[in-house]
C-alpha cells in the first residue's frame, strides 16, 4: 500500500511516499480503506521527535491519527462494524508506527465510530482528534453546562472552532479569542469574538465584568498565564499545555474513546457541530500540509486526500 512515512525525525523533507506491507489485523481490529486523513499540529511535532520521551517509536513511521474511510475487513472478535461500514477514527496506539496517512489502516475498535451522515468524507476526517480534544476538555475537565460563560483561546483553529460549537451545544455563552480576520468566521459559529494580544483581559472583562466560568486554552505561554485573572471565583481552567497544572488547572490530553466519538458524530448529524476544512492536499503533498499547519494560522482543519471520490 501507499503511505506517507518517515525513517527518522526531522523537518518536512523527511516525509516520504512509500510502498509498505498491508497492515495485519488482530481479533479486535478493523482494516479501513482510508478516503481522507486529517492533519493536526501534533503530526509535525511527532515528525520532529518532540514526543520521543513519551512513546516508543518504530521506523518507518506512518504519520497521522485521523481518518475517514470504509471498513474492508474485521477481526474475528469484532461485532461493532462490518465490511462496507463508513467510519471515522482517532487511531492512536501506545507506540508510534502505524498512522493514518496511508491507503489502509489497522484500527482497533476502540478508536472508531460510524461516520456522521451529515459530513462529507473530507470534513469527517477533520473531526476525530480535534473534536475529541474539545469534547473531552469541555465535558470532563471543565464540566461546561447551561448558563456558563466559556472562553476559548485560539477559537478559529481546528480544536477551537469545534470547542466553541460544542460549548454552545452544551448551553454555554461562548467567547472566543482570534485575530480580527477570523472574527466573522467566529460570529458565523455563534461566538462572541475578542482580539487576542495586549489588552485581552480588559476586552474580556468589558464583556463579562464578573469573569468567565471556564477557560479552555489552546495557546499556552502568556495567554495561558493570563487566564486565571479572567475567571470568576471558583472558575475552571484547562489547557493543552502542561504548564496549566502549576496554575491550578487541568491538563488536556486527548484519548481514543468510541462513546465520545459517537457523541461527536451525533452532534454533527443534529447540525450543532460542523467541520470547516480550509485546505486539502493530495497524500503525496503531505509536506506542504505540515508546513501550513505548523504556521499556527490555519482556520479550521487541513486534510489529505488519500482515496477521494
Amino acid at each position: 500500500m501507499k503511505a506517507i512515512a518517515i525513517q527518522r525525525y526531522g523537518g518536512p523533507e523527511v516525509l516520504r511516499l512509500m510502498d509498505l506491507p498491508e497492515p495485519r489485523i488482530g481479533p479486535d481490529v478493523v482494516l479501513v480503506r482510508v478516503w481522507y486523513a486529517g492533519v493536526n499540529p501534533a503530526d509535525w511535532k511527532i515528525r520532529e521527535g518532540y514526543i520521543d520521551d513519551w512513546f516508543e517509536s518504530h521506523f518507518p513511521m506512518v504519520m497521522g491519527c485521523d481518518l475517514s474511510g470504509v471498513v474492508e475487513r474485521v477481526g474475528l472478535g469484532v461485532t461493532e462494524f462490518a465490511p462496507g461500514d463508513e467510519v471515522v477514527g482517532y487511531v492512536r496506539a501506545d507506540h508510534m508506527q502505524r498512522g493514518t496517512y496511508g491507503e489502509l489502516v489497522a484500527a482497533p475498535v476502540r478508536t472508531l465510530a460510524h461516520k456522521p451522515r451529515s459530513l462529507d468524507w473530507r470534513a469527517a476526517a477533520g473531526l476525530p482528534a480535534a473534536g475529541l480534544t474539545a469534547y473531552q476538555a469541555l465535558r470532563r475537565h471543565l464540566e461546561v453546562g447551561r448558563g456558563d460563560v466559556l472562553l476559548v483561546h485560539a477559537a478559529a483553529g481546528g480544536v477551537g472552532s469545534l470547542a466553541v460549537q460544542i460549548g454552545r451545544a452544551l448551553g454555554a455563552r461562548v467567547i472566543g479569542t482570534a485575530s480580527e480576520r477570523n472574527h466573522e468566521f467566529l460570529r458565523s459559529l455563534g461566538v462572541e469574538p475578542v482580539t487576542y494580544g495586549p489588552g485581552l483581559g480588559d476586552r474580556v472583562r468589558a464583556l463579562v465584568p464578573e469573569g468567565v466560568d471556564a477557560v479552555f486554552d489552546l495557546m499556552g505561554g502568556d495567554t495561558l498565564h493570563g487566564s486565571p485573572a479572567l475567571l470568576r471565583p471558583g472558575g475552571r481552567l484547562a489547557s493543552i499545555s502542561g504548564d496549566v497544572t502549576g496554575l491550578g488547572g487541568r491538563y488536556v490530553f486527548v484519548r481514543p474513546d468510541p462513546a465520545d466519538l459517537a457523541a461527536l458524530a451525533a452532534l454533527a448529524d443534529s447540525g450543532e457541530v460542523r467541520v470547516h476544512v480550509s485546505a486539502e492536499f493530495p497524500l503525496a503533498d503531505a509536506a506542504r500540509a505540515h508546513e501550513l499547519v505548523a504556521t499556527g494560522h490555519v482556520r479550521g482543519k487541513v486534510v489529505l486526500a488519500v482515496a477521494p471520490s
